[in-house]
């Protein structure tokens, strides 16, 4: 194989060429790094050494020494906002909001911080205009869901619908069961002002955006109830078995009374008892109980919980047996029963609790809307320790 001699010449070459970059670039770092305040490094070590108290302090003097640090301007704000030193975050942003030399990326970037300053002060007006004015930027997608948050915290429920739309638009992700319950809570303004027929649209509503929204049939049957029609109750509460057949659990204590003003307490146990052979639940439990207590007598309900308790063995439902025992227990058995119970009753108070299953926050009451995490429909209808039992 021919040797090119070319090469051979134009090796050296290369290699002065490559030395003398590497020269320029080492130059130019030791050149910025001499531009640097010492302040900055001092900063630098602070924030190595945990610190953030010190190092805030020696960033704040670079930034006085050398106001075109924007990035540094940026840093320093996000670090206050994160630190609850919400003002002095928002006069850094403003600051870089209003200087002219700033380019439109960068007060895109100090918009988008500042409108976060004002949510996280709790000035949603403010952050409210900020938001608004991001929509159709880069920050389109953060900007409408800091909006949904704003909006659903003021609980104005028809903008919080309108945001939810434009997130559906921009994400592709289905905000249906979002939109279903803010259509309730516009129900549940118009019951509260005692306008129940105002509500019934927002139902309507609700189960055209989301058909399995339970709780549109749950207030539906409230509705009814109210205007003293148990029968539509009745109907509206069956629905859910369609939907979600755990929740029925929700309704158990409704259907009982519903079928009760019908002066039809027998058919109204049968219904139950079919729905906690399919679907067992201790909330089921405690309302059949309670149904065939009043209709059967104590041996029939007794026995009910027994065999409940042999097919899904838990210890709310051993509280309920000696419930259930006390009931025709001797005098003399009574009190060693008593003690029982009060010993089982304070193992269980802990687990007889609703949790949310996106950030795990635990209740006593049911919630729609977590209070924890702000999630919409997370909360099991099932208690914590039956939770763990296989479905």
């Amino acid at each position: 194989m021919e040797i090119e001699y070319w090469w051979l010449l134009a090796l050296p070459l290369f290699f002065a060429l490559g030395w003398l970059a590497a020269r320029v670039d080492i130059k130019q770092l030791l050149s910025e790094s001499r531009a640097l305040p010492v302040s900055y490094f001092k900063g630098l070590n602070f924030l190595l050494n945990e610190q953030p108290d010190k190092a805030i302090e020696a960033f704040i003097e670079v930034v006085k020494v050398d106001p075109q640090t924007i990035e540094l301007h940026f840093a320093l704000g996000s670090l206050f906002r994160r630190r609850g030193e919400v003002e002095r975050a928002i006069r850094m942003h403003q600051n870089l909001v209003e200087r002219p030399d700033l380019g439109s990326d960068q007060k895109l970037v100090a918009l988008f911080e500042l409108a976060q300053d004002y949510f996280k002060a709790g000035l949603l007006d403010r952050a409210e205009e900020l938001f608004l004015k991001l929509e159709g930027t880069a920050y389109t997608e953060q900007a409408l869901r800091f909006l949904l948050e704003i909006f659903e915290q003021e609980k104005e429920w028809h903008k919080a619908t309108d945001i939810a739309g434009k997130l559906e638009t921009v994400t592709g992700r289905s905000h249906q069961k979002e939109i279903a319950n803010f259509c309730c809570e516009l129900a549940l303004n118009e019951i509260m002002q005692s306008r129940p027929e105002a509500a019934r649209p927002h139902l309507a509503e609700a189960l055209a955006h989301h058909r399995l929204c339970v709780r549109a049939n749950l207030l539906l049957g409230d509705l009814e109830t109210a205007a003293g029609r148990p029968e539509a109750a009745i109907e509206a509460w069956k629905r859910i078995e369609s939907q979600s057949p755990q929740y029925l659990a929700l309704v158990a204590e409704r259907l009982a009374n519903a079928f009760r003003q019908r002066g039809k307490v027998e058919e109204g146990v049968n219904l139950l008892r079919g729905y906690l052979a399919k679907y067992p639940s201790l909330d089921l439990l405690n309302v059949v109980f309670q149904g065939v207590l009043e209709s059967q007598g104590t041996e029939p309900a007794y026995r009910l919980v027994r065999d409940e308790l042999r097919r899904m063995p838990t210890l709310l439902g051993l509280d309920k047996l000696l419930e259930a025992q006390l009931l025709e227990a001797p005098l003399e058995r009574r009190r060693d029963l008593e003690l029982v119970k009060e010993l089982v009753n304070q193992h269980t108070r802990g687990l007889a609790l609703y949790k949310c299953d996106s950030c795990g926050f635990r209740a006593r009451q049911y919630y729609w809307h977590c209070p924890a995490c702000a999630e919409w429909e997370t909360y099991s209808p099932r208690r914590t320790e039956e939770a763990k039992l296989p479905a």
